[in-house]
C-alpha cells in the first residue's frame, strides 16, 4: 500500500474543514518546519563529532571570520539574530570547552569581549568542512531550485522583518 504524504492529507484535511484559504499556507509552513527538522538532524549528525551544537558552531564560525577573532558578546547576539542569554549560554559552553575566552574591553571595562582560541579555530575549520561535505554541497536541489528557493525564503524573512538584500 503507497504511503500517504503526511502534509499533502493535511492540506486536504483543511480543505474538508472549511478552510481552504488556509490550505496553502499551513502546508508550506508544515512543510518548511519539516525540512528544517531533517535539516537539523543532517547538520546535528556532521556536527557531533566535534562536540559543538549548531549554535555554538555559528559563534566559531562568525568568530574566525572577523579580522582579529574577537567580538562585543552584544555584537554577537545582533550578527546572529538570538537573544543575549541563547548568547551567553553558548559562550559559557564554547568557554568551558576551550574553543573561546571572554575578556573586558581595554576602552571599555564595560563591554565583554569573546576571542576565539586557536583549538576553538581548529575545531571550526574541521566542522565546516564536515558541514560543507555532508550537508552544504548536497542539500538535494540543484544550483537553479537553491537560488530559487533561497529568494522565495528572503521574501518570507523580509515580511518577517529581517533585512533582506534580494538576489544577493
Amino acid at each position: 500500500m503507497p504511503q500517504l504524504d503526511p502534509i499533502r492529507e493535511a492540506r486536504r484535511q483543511w480543505v474538508a474543514h472549511g478552510w481552504d484559504d488556509a490550505a496553502p499556507g499551513m502546508a508550506m509552513v508544515t512543510s518548511i518546519v519539516r525540512v528544517h527538522q531533517l535539516l537539523m538532524e543532517r547538520i546535528d549528525a556532521a556536527l557531533r563529532p566535534h562536540d559543538l551544537t549548531f549554535a555554538r558552531y555559528e559563534i566559531l564560525r562568525l568568530l574566525a571570520f572577523t579580522k582579529f577573532g574577537a567580538l562585543p558578546m552584544t555584537r554577537l547576539g545582533s550578527l546572529l539574530q538570538v537573544h543575549p542569554t541563547s548568547v551567553t549560554s553558548a559562550v559559557d559552553r564554547l568557554e568551558k570547552q576551550g574553543f573561546v575566552r571572554r575578556s573586558r574591553g581595554e576602552t571599555d571595562k564595560r563591554v565583554v569581549l569573546c576571542a576565539i582560541t586557536d583549538t576553538g579555530r581548529a575545531v571550526v575549520e574541521k566542522a565546516t568542512d564536515a558541514l560543507n561535505g555532508e550537508v552544504f554541497a548536497q542539500p538535494g536541489l540543484d544550483d537553479t531550485q537553491l537560488v530559487r528557493l533561497t529568494d522565495l525564503l528572503g521574501v518570507l524573512r523580509a515580511g518577517a522583518g529581517d533585512h533582506v538584500v534580494p538576489g544577493a
